[in-house]
């Protein structure tokens, strides 16, 4: 939910500052609420690194700040052209790979043949648009929605590297440093689309406090409460709970956004749900 709801409300800025500058805004804020809370031993894991000439360790915590960024601005990207609950059903696909990647059973295919189902469901048809404004065009001579798809296929990429790389990063850096040092990385990644984009309006009172609470309720709560929730339950349980976050998305966007969706794309929806259900509790993980 805090996830969603910190998406409905950059879609309620998009209008004003771009995708860009709204993915902007939302990754300043958590860098610096982060970096608040931890950023002394971030620094010093930094230093630690650098001394030992640890350069792996590094480069991985550097991928998962540049994977951080690219799929935070992929996702902001779909969200201006297609509805929200399309946008983060595509998306999901990225941890429905990495669950079926974790097993070799045939049942495994049946998950990928079920998401691959909903994802055409989705978008066939045309019944895709923009609807947050005019920042938000055509990409490479794509359509609207085809383009709002093909950034949402990437953010879906993202994520699953954002899964592997979040693993790697956590045995290689104590505590948050790892968390930190890749937010910032991420910040300082879409500093240039984001300040080309929304330029003066990034000054507006009611902009900067809008992008506090989409940098809350979509980053600093989220991962709090993903930590929590993963040290009391086991990843099979979570992954069954986090397959409901296409729904909550359509939900978000049909109360926020007024973005209604047709019943074919409803039915597009549950089954990429079903599949990564099926998928996080039939994993070895």
């Amino acid at each position: 939910m805090s996830v969603q709801l910190g998406a409905g409300l950059a879609g309620r800025l998009f209008v004003d500052l771009g995708p860009a500058g709204v993915t902007g805004l939302r990754l300043w804020w958590s860098a610096i609420i982060v970096a608040a809370a931890g950023g002394r031993p971030a620094v010093r894991a930094v230093r630690a690194a650098v001394a030992r000439r640890a350069w792996r360790d590094l480069a991985v915590v550097l991928s998962f700040g540049v994977v951080l960024g690219v799929m935070n601005f992929s996702i902001y990207q779909s969200f201006a052209r297609i509805p929200l609950g399309v946008a983060v059903t595509i998306e999901f696909l990225g941890p429905l790979a990495v669950a079926v990647a974790s097993s070799r059973r045939p049942l495994d295919l049946a998950w990928i043949v079920l998401a691959a189902g909903g994802v055409l469901l989705l978008t066939d048809g045309g019944a895709g648009r923009a609807v947050h404004g005019g920042r938000a065009g055509p990409v490479l001579g794509l359509s609207t929605e085809a383009a709002g798809v093909a950034f949402a296929l990437v953010a879906a990429a993202c994520w699953a590297c954002y899964i592997l790389l979040s693993r790697a990063t956590g045995r290689r850096f104590g505590g948050s440093s790892g968390l930190v040092i890749a937010m910032v990385v991420a910040a300082v990644l879409v500093s240039g689309p984001a300040l080309a984009t929304a330029g003066p309006e990034l000054r507006r009172p009611a902009v900067i406090a809008t992008g506090l609470a989409i940098g809350l309720l979509s980053s600093v709560i989220p991962y709090r409460l993903e930590l929590e929730a993963l040290r009391r339950v086991p990843a099979r349980v979570f992954g069954i709970w986090m397959s409901l976050e296409p729904a909550v998305a359509a939900l978000i966007g049909l109360a926020l956004l007024g973005e209604s969706l047709l019943a074919r794309q409803w039915l597009a929806i549950a089954l990429v749900i079903v599949a990564c259900a099926g998928a996080a509790r039939h994993s070895s993980g």
